[in-house]
C-alpha cells in the first residue's frame, strides 16, 4: 500500500511541475541574476530580491549589522522618504516584507501580476540609493535592541540557543547570532551600516526571482529597465571559516527566569555538496523525520504519549545551508520529571536509531508525509521563488529543488542507519540545559515598535 501511495505522491509532484513552466535564466552586464518561473494558475506574481549576506558573513564588532541594514531599506531613499516603499505597494494593492538569516537577506513583494514594475523600480532604486540618515539610524537600532531584549534576553529558550550556537560552534560564522551581540549593536555606527551597504547591497551579489503568471521575456525587460544601470561592487566572498572537528561532547548549563526546564542536543553533521556521500544529508533529514514527523513519529508516540517522559520533543536538521549545520533535538519534560530523564529518553531513541534499522513500512509513511508537504508547497508561488532563491543565494544550484523530492524517495533504511552511526556520536554533540530561576513578578512585558521585518 505504501508504495502504491508514494507512487501516486510523486505522480502528483510531476503534474505540480507541469501546471507551471521551467525556470528561465538570465545575467545582466552588471552581474545581476535573474530567475523567472512562469505558473499562470492565478494572475498574481511574487518578487523577491536575495542579496548574500546575512549574520554568517559578520564577525566580531559588527554582528547584527545585515539585520539592520534591513530595517533600514525601509528608511528611504534618493527618491523615496521613510516608509514610502510599503505605502506604494500596499496602495497597488500588494504587500512586502523582508527577513535575514544566516546565509542571505531577502526582501519580497506579493502583487497583481500587472503591478510587477511596480516592485522592480522601488528595489533598483534601493539597492543602491539608499540615504541611510543618521537620524533614522539612531531610532531604528534602538527598535533592533529593543527586539533583542523581547525575543531573546527576555524568552529563555531563545537564549539558551543562543548560548548553545555560541558554545557548539567554535570558528564557524554560525554561532553569530542573527540579531546580533548587545554590545556591538551599542557600539555600531552608521557609518559601519554605509560600508556594509555600499560592500554588499549591490546588482553582482544579487538575485532577483520571479514567480508568477509572467512572460520571461517582458521580466527580462523590465530588469534591464530598471536593475540593468545599476553599477556594480568589487565585493570579496567571505574568507572561510571551517569549524574544526569537535573533540569531546560539551555542555553548558543556562540559568534564567523560567516556568519550566529546557534541553537542546545538537550534532555536527554535513550539508548537500560537502557530504562524502551525496546521500547523507537527505538521510539525516529523513532520520530527522522519523524521530519528529508528526503525531506518529517516535517522539511522539514512544516519549509524549508513551513513557510520557517530555511534554514536547522536536528533531530537525536542514541539508541545505551554505556551511555544516547540525541536526537539533530539543525537549521539555513533562510534569514530574526532569532534564536528566528526558535526556536519557532522547539518547535511548537515538541509540535505537544506530541498533535498528527503521523498518521500510515506517520509512515509507514518514516518506509519503514529507512528499505530500512538498507537493502542497508547489500551490504557493511565494514558496516556489523561496526555494529558488534561497538555494542560488547560497551557492547552490536552484535545481537542486527539483531533485529533492527523488533524493528523498531513494533513500533506504541502511542508508538512514548508517548517517545515525557516523554524525550522532558523543564527540560530536553539544547540550545546553535551561535551568529555570525564579520570576519575578510585576516584570512589564516589553512591546517593540516598528517592528515590520521579520528573522528566519
Amino acid at each position: 500500500m505504501g508504495k502504491i501511495v508514494l507512487a501516486a505522491l510523486l505522480a502528483a509532484v510531476a503534474a505540480g511541475a507541469q501546471a507551471v513552466e521551467a525556470v528561465h535564466e538570465k545575467v545582466l552586464d552588471n552581474g545581476l541574476k535573474v530567475l523567472v518561473r512562469p505558473d499562470h494558475r492565478a494572475p498574481i506574481v511574487t518578487s523577491q530580491v536575495w542579496y548574500k549576506v546575512g549574520s554568517s558573513y559578520e564577525y566580531g564588532g559588527v554582528t547584527g549589522i545585515s539585520h539592520v541594514l534591513e530595517h533600514m531599506m525601509f528608511k528611504g531613499t534618493t527618491r523615496h522618504g521613510p516608509g514610502e516603499f510599503s505605502e506604494i505597494i500596499s496602495a497597488n494593492g500588494g504587500d512586502d516584507n523582508a527577513f535575514t538569516s544566516r546565509d542571505y537577506t531577502a526582501y519580497f513583494q506579493n502583487l497583481a501580476a500587472d503591478r510587477l514594475e511596480v516592485s522592480f523600480e522601488l528595489e533598483a532604486d534601493r539597492m543602491r540609493n539608499l540615504t541611510l540618515p543618521e537620524e533614522e539610524f539612531a531610532k531604528e537600532v534602538e527598535v533592533v535592541k529593543e527586539e533583542r531584549r523581547l525575543r531573546t534576553e527576555d524568552n529563555p529558550t531563545a537564549m539558551t540557543y543562543e548560548r548553545f550556537n555560541a558554545t557548539a560552534y567554535e570558528a564557524s560564522p554560525y554561532r553569530i547570532p542573527v540579531i546580533g551581540w548587545m554590545s556591538d549593536l551599542d557600539a555600531m555606527k552608521v557609518e559601519d551600516l554605509r560600508d556594509w551597504y555600499r560592500r554588499w547591497y549591490a546588482p553582482n551579489n544579487a538575485t532577483v526571482v520571479v514567480v508568477g503568471d509572467v512572460q520571461p521575456e517582458r521580466v527580462f525587460e523590465l530588469a534591464e529597465k530598471h536593475f540593468g544601470p545599476l553599477r556594480p561592487e568589487s565585493t570579496d566572498a567571505p574568507k572561510p571559516r571551517a569549524e574544526p572537528t569537535q573533540v569531546g561532547a560539551k555542555r553548558l548549563v543556562v540559568k534564567a527566569p523560567a516556568r519550566e526546564p529546557y534541553l537542546i542536543m545538537g550534532y555536527k553533521a554535513t550539508r548537500v555538496g560537502e557530504a562524502d556521500e551525496p546521500w547523507e544529508p537527505y538521510a539525516l533529514e529523513m532520520l530527522a523525520e522519523v524521530l519528529d514527523g508528526g503525531s506518529s513519529a517516535r517522539f511522539s508516540r514512544n516519549l509524549v504519549r508513551g513513557s510520557e517522559v517530555a511534554a514536547d520533543a522536536d528533531a530537525s536538521f536542514s541539508a541545505f545551508t551554505r556551511l555544516p549545520g547540525m541536526l537539533l533535538v530539543d525537549g521539555t519534560p513533562a510534569a514530574g520529571k526532569d532534564i536528566a530523564e528526558l535526556e536519557r529518553a532522547l539518547h535511548a531513541e537515538i541509540e535505537r536509531l544506530k541498533t535498528e534499522p527503521v523498518s521500510a513500512a515506517e520509512l515509507e509513511r514518514v516518506r509519503n508525509q514529507v512528499i505530500a508537504a512538498k507537493v502542497y508547497e508547489k500551490d504557493s508561488v511565494f514558496y516556489q521563488a523561496m526555494q529558488i532563491g534561497r538555494l542560488e543565494t547560497m551557492g547552490m544550484d536552484w535545481r537542486l529543488a527539483e531533485e529533492y523530492v527523488d533524493r528523498l524517495a531513494q533513500v533506504t533504511p541502511e542508508q538512514v542507519q548508517a548517517v545515525a552511526r557516523k554524525y550522532l556520536t558523543e564527540d560530536a554533540l553539544t547540550v545546553a540545559v535551561l535551568d529555570p530561576q525564579p520570576i519575578e513578578s510585576g516584570t512589564p512585558r516589553r512591546t517593540v515598535s516598528g517592528g515590520h521585518h521579520v528573522i528566519h
